[in-house]
């Protein structure tokens, strides 16, 4: 069986990618609109829905690129390096900003920064041999991790989860229970994984503090963060990480509906077929994770169960109504800009949350306030975007829609030149 892109699955990507650049990237994270920004707790927004619609895309794909199963030490080693390569890179968000280099600061330190970030960005995601990445993956991870428990002061605390850490870990699970298993096990596995991360969070008392709970900071899952990450968790919560060990479990989920829905795909039905089960199976979803809530609450940080079944049945119903109005009623008109942001996802990635770090690095006199001192990504923003907005909150949305533009820019210039970047 030939492997082909399906086109819908690559705008869905290239919407989610983009909706990730927009919420990551306000003007002003003072004045944000209410739909892109996370939920407080419970709940869930848009934004809500970016990370969990990416590892469901993922989970797709995965049956979609391995079309023919193949169990070999060959396919076992590609899969291990590819996750091991998104670990890599994902974690070289955390260290961008601590890298010291000599006693180097200000410009010279940020040339220097952004050489070691090229230099990683080339390690893993350039084309070697498999020996090669295999060397390059597992030397980059043993660095980072003398780094962060060497003592050394500028690394003592850096974090080691994160988002794509998350969906490497995703990806080596469900790429392996794809090959090795059926789908009534990977179904059983899913339904497993979702009933006992509900008894562990809400039947088993939190060590030190007592009864299960789902609160802030003295849930298990808070716990266990605290025990096996201390000091190199998420610096916005600190004493527990959205990304966390405990919560990686359910999100496994998320990345194994996406493989049966990437299994409905590859039968021998109609488009028109699969289209229809994939909305049954969608509205089910929602159905379920709705119900669900009420005894477990649909929740971004803790994962929860209903959350994976909610944002689950939401994308695969995303993803049929794109399937059907892309791939069956062939209406393309007006998608390259979600096609040239959806096949190359990783390098959106990987520098568009490092060149705002580099921006603020670069620091100079305001303008307005000569004894104060301004990097320049404020700069750009408040003296090249905000003063055309009346309404700061909009400003902000104009802030992250320039830089979705420049990146549009980029990713065109890629896409022309069929420059695909992957792990």
């Amino acid at each position: 069986m030939t492997r082909e892109r399906l086109i819908s699955l690559d705008v869905f990507r290239g919407l989610t990618i983009l909706l990730m650049t927009i919420v990551n990237n306000p003007g002003d994270w003072g004045n944000v609109y209410a739909p892109l920004l996370h939920s407080e707790w419970h709940g869930c927004t848009p934004t809500d829905l970016v990370f969990p619609f990416f590892i469901f895309i993922m989970g797709v794909a995965v049956p979609l690129a391995m079309p023919t199963k193949t169990w070999d030490s060959t396919t076992f080693n590609k899969i291990l390096v590819r996750s091991l390569r998104m670990l890599g890179l994902g974690i070289f968000f955390n260290y961008f900003g601590k890298i010291q280099l000599f006693g180097l600061e200000g410009i010279p330190l940020l040339i220097g920064r952004l050489i070691i970030t090229v230099a990683v960005g080339y390690a893993l995601m350039g084309n070697f041999s498999s020996k090669i990445k295999n060397i390059l993956a597992f030397s980059i991870l043993f660095v980072y991790l003398f780094l962060a428990y060497s003592g050394i002061e500028a690394y003592h605390d850096v974090r080691l989860p994160g988002v794509l850490q998350r969906i490497a870990i995703v990806y080596f699970v469900v790429s392996l229970l794809y090959l090795k298993t059926t789908q009534k096990t990977q179904i059983i596995t899913g339904i497993t994984l979702l009933l006992g991360y509900w008894a562990i969070m809400t039947l088993i008392p939190v060590p030190g503090i007592g009864a299960p709970n789902l609160e802030k900071e003295t849930n298990l899952a808070s716990w266990l963060d605290g025990v096996l990450l201390e000091g190199h968790m998420y610096r916005g919560t600190i004493t527990w990480d959205p990304e966390g060990v405990l919560s990686t479990i359910p999100s496994i989920v998320n990345g194994i509906i996406g493989l049966l829905i990437g299994q409905i795909l590859q039968r021998e039905i109609t488009p028109k077929q699969k289209a229809v089960k994939m909305i049954a199976a969608g509205v089910a979803l929602i159905i379920g994770g709705l119900i669900w809530n009420a005894f477990f609450p649909i929740n971004k940080s803790l994962w929860t169960s209903s959350y994976v079944l909610y944002t689950t049945g939401l994308a695969t119903a995303c993803l049929a109504f794109l399937y059907y109005i892309i791939d069956i009623a062939a209406y393309k008109k007006g998608l390259k800009l979600f096609l040239i942001w959806g096949v190359n996802p990783m390098i959106v990635f990987f520098f568009s949350q490092i060149i705002p770090q580099a921006l603020v690095m670069v620091q100079f006199k305001n303008p307005q306030h000569p004894e104060e001192q301004i990097n320049l990504l404020n700069y750009l923003y408040q003296f090249g975007i905000a003063p055309f907005f009346n309404n700061p909150m909009t400003a902000s949305l104009a802030g992250a829609l320039t830089y979705v533009g420049i990146w549009t820019f980029i990713l065109w210039i890629f896409y022309k030149n069929k420059l695909i970047f992957k792990v």
